[in-house]
């Protein structure tokens, strides 16, 4: 039960790149999950729960400055501690 004293509330919206303004490094000192569908996903690169999205990698495309091309998918979304 303290464990959950000191693990920071999952936001609704969150990235894994540093340079975007939904990265929250505290959240990410801690085994976090995202369930899309009923299915859990390791692939995916941001989310919104409110929303219903998640955006994952489209294969192994890449842009111009070598950051993966994003693809954004609907559905029911849940973020969880591990």
């Amino acid at each position: 039960m303290s464990e959950a004293h000191q693990t920071p509330a999952l936001p609704d919206r969150l990235s894994i790149d540093p340079n975007s303004t939904h990265y929250n490094a505290a959240v990410f000192e801690h085994d976090i999950g995202i369930r899309f569908n009923e299915k859990e996903r390791f692939d995916v690169e941001e989310y919104c729960v409110s929303e219903g999205w998640v955006k994952v990698p489209a294969g192994k495309k890449v842009d111009r400055k070598g950051k993966p091309l994003l693809l954004t998918l609907k559905g029911k979304v849940e973020a969880f501690y591990k």
